[in-house]
């Protein structure tokens, strides 16, 4: 019987199996509130999360000082997170590492903003993220972010930035449609030494002019492409919001595990593929990804798509790839 269906709903799949979240947010927005107790009631919910990475989201920044060192604000705010977590004693690392928000237009000037960051955060930094997605069709963009300025990945500037990773450790994490693929690959090609981690299966895109038969072939290539760079990784989830077409939030219930499952399996399988277990990890996405059901449900989902692989390929995909990325203890 199916996790999700009968009596056996609230089971949870391979219970024991270690899970680091490797991509979640904390924040009020909208007026609505994920913070440590939200997401702490969703940690114990069933699944064994031993730990978490929070990525950054335009929480908690300062409100004066100079604009590029704000989001110094978001840093301090996770490790006095990390620092409840472990005063609580609880069994979850909560956010054990940090993503944060750089400007890498400053060129040579961010690093005065990554000092900052790793000050801030009390040395839970890991990388940075960057938000450069866009695309010809305003209406493609469902989120809350404005569209990054257009070839952002090329730009010379953005580029002299992005230069200082390697050299302090940091990763990158890649924000941006499937659409804009290629760029991305450029800049793995002329930065080899620096880690890529694409978020939410490259990007993907199913609505608008992306709504067509072709678009799985399409996102196929693009990431397939991606995966020929031995520095890139990905990040499996962030499959639920409305860009993804699978129009869950107008759905009169959320949809079940076992729907979730057969939704996202092509995607996952073709990522799993594509880079192998060593160079895929699973994300929540916790709360953007709150619109296709809980948070144990998502877990349950993703574990279904993978149940024929083996014990040590699931806990490379659910924990030890983010272990290595992000340098967790």
């Amino acid at each position: 019987m199916h996790a999700d269906s009968g009596s056996a709903q609230n089971e949870t799949i391979d219970k024991d199996l270690p899970i680091i979240d490797c991509h979640h947010h904390l924040w009020i927005h909208d007026g609505k509130t994920y913070l440590l107790p939200e997401f702490s009631a969703d940690l114990a919910s069933g699944h064994n999360i031993v730990a978490t990475v929070y990525v950054e989201c335009n929480s908690m920044y300062r409100d004066r000082g100079p604009v590029p060192l704000r989001s110094v604000g978001e840093a301090e705010f996770v490790a006095s997170v990390f620092a409840a977590g472990e005063r609580s004693a609880t069994s979850t690392a909560v956010c054990a590492g940090f993503v944060g928000a750089a400007d890498l237009t400053l060129g040579a000037e961010v690093e005065t903003v990554l000092d900052a960051l790793a000050a801030g955060s009390n040395g839970l930094l890991r990388g940075v993220r960057g938000a450069a997605a866009w695309d010809e069709d305003p209406s493609i963009n469902t989120g809350v972010r404005p569209y990054a300025p257009r070839g952002l990945l090329r730009d010379p500037r953005f580029r002299e930035g992005f230069a200082k990773l390697a050299g302090r450790g940091l990763t990158y994490d890649a924000w941006q449609y499937h659409s804009q693929l290629g760029d991305l690959c450029e800049l793995a090609d002329a930065f080899p030494d620096t880690p890529i981690i694409v978020d939410h299966c490259g990007g993907l895109v199913r609505i608008a002019r992306y709504a067509n038969e072709g678009n799985f072939e399409y996102w196929r290539s693009q990431l397939a492409s991606v995966a020929r760079r031995p520095n890139t990784f990905v990040k499996i989830g962030g499959l639920a919001p409305k860009r993804c077409g699978f129009a869950y939030a107008t759905r009169e219930r959320p949809p079940t595990a076992v729907e979730l499952a057969k939704d996202w399996r092509p995607y996952i399988e073709t990522c799993v593929e594509f880079f192998g277990p060593d160079r895929c990890m699973f994300e929540s996405n916790f709360p953007v990804d709150r619109v296709a059901g809980t948070y144990h449900s998502v877990w349950n989902a993703f574990k279904m798509c993978v149940s024929s692989m083996s014990h040590d390929e699931k806990l490379s995909l659910f924990c030890n790839t983010a272990r290595h990325v992000y340098r967790l203890h």
